[in-house]
């Protein structure tokens, strides 16, 4: 069922029920990239779904450009809709198209700054139907980690920033796949869920050609002991 959500920043968004709808993880990336993002830079969001990611970023920097790539048609639809319905067709554009095939939808080299909320889990845990719009979204099943960071290297400008967030037991294979396409990690912030839980989510910057010098920042405690969010999350919803 397609329902039409309101953002808080005022801009509406297109979702369905039954498909895949935006957590606080797309919020949390969406903020954690406007915080760099720069006048006129141009901004693609791999694997936008209803286009979430351009729609919270927009609002922060009105000159930017942003593209997002959408392999699935429904949601790809669904986002191009959004940006209508906000009067952004100037400033957002959806592609539908498969990231995998950046080569040919993309000049080389043409975007400042790439941003993915990729699919975390790499097992068949927790699968359906291996075309369901769920599983693709929280599985590797139309496109696996090293697939996003070709993509990302592929379409990034020299010293171009590449945000993400995925999961902490990943980092290893984002570390080493990130040094194979010559992309250095600048920042990464753990996410908790509660203070005396594990990290469940980490955020990070990586750029392309740059030195060597990783800033580990400080953590982000999602929820208070009483399972409110916390000021600081509350404040990144309110932006």
């Amino acid at each position: 069922m397609i329902k039409t959500d309101t953002l808080k920043n005022g801009y509406k968004i297109l979702q369905d029920s039954e498909r895949f709808q935006f957590g606080i993880d797309a919020v949390l990336l969406a903020d954690y990239a406007s915080k760099s993002l720069k006048e006129k830079e141009s901004v693609i969001d791999l694997g936008t779904g209803t286009g979430i990611i351009p729609l919270l970023m927009v609002n922060k920097c009105k000159t930017a450009a942003f593209t997002g790539l959408e392999v699935q048609k429904e949601s790809a639809d669904m986002a191009a809709r959004s940006v209508t319905m906000n009067e952004l067709e100037g400033q957002i554009q959806i592609v539908h198209g498969d990231l995998k095939e950046a080569g040919s939808l993309f000049p080389r080299h043409s975007f400042n700054v790439v941003t993915c909320n990729p699919p975390y889990m790499i097992d068949a845990h927790g699968r359906n139907n291996e075309q369901d719009a769920l599983t693709i979204a929280r599985h590797e099943v139309l496109c696996t980690l090293e697939d996003v960071v070709t993509a990302a290297d592929y379409l990034l400008a020299s010293h171009g920033s590449f945000f993400m967030i995925h999961r902490p037991f990943r980092l290893p294979e984002i570390f080493s796949s990130l040094e194979k396409h010559k992309m250095e990690m600048k920042r990464m912030r753990l996410i908790y869920p509660f203070a005396d839980k594990e990290p469940n989510m980490v955020l990070i910057e990586a750029r392309k050609n740059a030195k060597r010098r990783l800033t580990i920042e400080p953590p982000l405690i999602v929820r208070n002991d009483d399972g409110e969010y916390t000021i600081e999350v509350q404040d990144i919803y309110n932006k």
